[in-house]
């Protein structure tokens, strides 16, 4: 059966050199492209399902880390590397964070992201070689923030359990059998409560605590208020 991978790049020269990589790692692989995050989606609509996805994270039309929560959104069982420029620890450790299956440096050599990508494919976790994550927030951030996770409603809380789940607004609302308006004020609303400027932090944010207990303590907070 033929591998196949999608390169989500907006730079043709650096398309290239994956495909290139990809070639050296896997002769005869089928290899898609796709110059925006819209592509990518159109790309992974198709049946036939790519075994690796290759993603820059600095796009057209994207903010943060909203391309990488979108396209996990569309296909969330896809394995996505992260091949990017950026080699600030925050930004790897977030990447992770939001589901990335490994993360590199458009800096290294040939051989070296060849490798990388048969180690993803083989179900391992790439990083940078000296990558040490970003040190943790202290017990009293983490509390606070605890905190404003008891302050959502009930519903606001289940759309940040989806959210956190890479759901878009439109899939939220026909889960939860509302308008997609509503599910946009409800999100902002999560984001002013937690202190966060984009979905994409809130996750990021949340990912810091033990999700589950903190929502177990915040229903019953629910439940106590008049």
């Amino acid at each position: 059966m033929t591998v196949r991978f999608l390169i989500v790049d907006d730079h043709p020269l650096f398309r290239e050199a994956l495909q290139l990589a990809i070639q050296s790692a896997y002769p005869g692989a089928e290899i898609v492209e796709a110059s925006s995050i819209a592509a990518a989606r159109e790309a992974l609509a198709d049946e036939q399902p790519f075994d690796l996805l290759l993603l820059d994270l600095s796009m057209p039309g994207t903010r943060g880390f909203d391309g990488l929560i979108e396209l996990r959104a569309a296909r969330p069982k896809q394995p996505i590397l992260v091949v990017s420029a950026h080699e600030d620890p925050r930004i790897i450790h977030e990447a992770m964070t939001c589901g990335a299956a490994g993360y590199i440096s458009k800096s290294v050599k040939k051989r070296d992201l060849s490798e990388a990508i048969q180690d993803v494919m083989a179900g391992l976790v790439v990083l940078p070689k000296g990558y040490t994550p970003p040190a943790a927030n202290g017990p009293s951030q983490e509390t606070d923030l605890a905190a404003r996770v008891a302050s959502l409603t009930r519903q606001q809380l289940r759309v940040l359990q989806m959210v956190r789940q890479g759901m878009l607004n439109k899939q939220i609302a026909h889960e939860l059998g509302v308008g997609e308006t509503t599910i946009k004020a409800h999100v902002s609303e999560i984001m002013r409560k937690l202190n966060v400027v984009s979905r994409t932090q809130a996750v990021i944010e949340v990912a810091r605590l033990d999700f589950d207990s903190v929502l177990a303590s915040a229903y019953k907070e629910n439940d106590r208020r008049p």
